[in-house]
């Protein structure tokens, strides 16, 4: 059994989960939101849709892929991480004897799953000699894969945390709400947990949604400015597109990282006060990505059409991203907080 540290193996645990986040979902976060202005007369585009919504369906597979080939996993040691990290995302769900596929599951259990799978395979890797091709699937299955459904009730319960959090935020005065709201789902959408879970699980709405649309797009910004001048265009394209859990390695190493996306958070939250900037439970995790956000509050606004397109222009475009700026340049310039190399990516070149 290869002798790795518990430092190299959470990075590579962690450099899996980020490919397989990007891979699962960037299709869809990129094209699926445009798409979705014209497909409703278009049966092919419905289509396309359609394909794209489903993509996103196997992530869990994928990091459980992608997380057995940073240990060099033979093909079918890595199927079978694929398989049971599917398992174990608790995605499939059994509703009056059919299985329903619901979303892609809890990301913080597939990691867990992904990361015992790969200490399986590594445990009993020529343990079972001319059996191996019965025995592995079998064994890897049900054993990890029992454990990853007997977990993910637990594993949730820190979701189902977080939501009572920012629902207890809801009942604060509204500017000190949409600021703590704002802070929260910034730091949210870069972790293993879902924005989009957390606030449909509590039904954000109005300007609490808001706020947490615009501390998403926060993040986003930030790292958007961030990673620019240290990795090749597509990283930042990526994440401006609504990958920013790509950055998740990078935020574990790095913890100092969650002092730009506060910073620019809370001056999100103060945005979303000022403007009553508001959306839906369906639109508050989601930032930019699809341009749901945006689209989704200017819904609620007063004004022509050309008053609504300025201010959402000018909010979410052009104000995130200045002060992302200005916050990079007094970090790293002024105070010298941290250098730009935690925004480096070293895995998607």
């Amino acid at each position: 059994m290869e002798k790795i540290t518990f430092k190299e193996f959470s990075s590579r645990v962690l450099n899996g989960v980020a490919v397989g986040i990007i891979a699962g979902l960037l299709p869809n976060a990129v094209v699926g939101g445009i798409l979705k202005l014209f497909a409703t007369q278009n049966e092919f585009l419905q289509t396309l849709l359609f394909v794209l919504n489903l993509s996103q369906l196997v992530t869990p597979a994928l990091i459980g892929v992608l997380v057995a080939l940073q240990f060099k996993m033979q093909p079918l040691e890595v199927a079978m991480a694929g398989v049971v990290s599917f398992i174990g995302s608790g995605s499939i769900r059994s509703v009056e004897g059919k299985l329903i596929i619901a979303g892609i599951g809890d990301l913080i259990n597939t990691m867990i799953v992904a990361a015992l799978a790969v200490l399986f395979l590594l445990a009993v890797r020529g343990k079972f000699g001319t059996l191996n091709i019965v025995l592995l699937p079998a064994s890897l299955v049900s054993i990890v894969g029992t454990i990853g459904l007997l977990i993910l009730p637990y594993i949730k319960m820190i979701t189902t945390a977080i939501g009572n959090m920012v629902a207890n935020f809801t009942t604060l005065q509204p500017l000190m709400m949409s600021i703590l709201i704002a802070v929260t789902f910034s730091i949210i959408i870069v972790s293993p947990v879902s924005t989009v879970a957390v606030a449909m699980a509590i039904g954000l709405q109005g300007l609490s949604s808001g706020a947490a649309n615009l501390g998403v797009a926060s993040a986003a910004a930030t790292l958007v400015i961030g990673t620019m001048r240290v990795n090749k265009v597509g990283i930042p394209i990526s994440i401006f597109a609504g990958s920013m859990k790509m950055f998740l390695p990078n935020w574990i190493k790095h913890p100092i990282s969650n002092v730009p996306l506060i910073l620019n958070a809370i001056f999100a939250g103060v945005l979303a006060y000022m403007f009553n900037i508001q959306g839906t439970p369906a639109s508050a995790g989601f930032g930019l990505s699809g341009f749901v956000g945006p689209f989704a509050a200017a819904e609620f606004m007063q004004g022509s059409a050309t008053t609504k397109f300025i201010t959402i222009f000018g909010i979410y475009f052009v104000a995130l991203f200045v002060m992302a700026f200005v916050i990079d340049f007094i970090l790293v310039k002024i105070v010298k907080l941290y250098k730009r190399d935690i925004f480096m990516f070293d895995k998607f070149e």
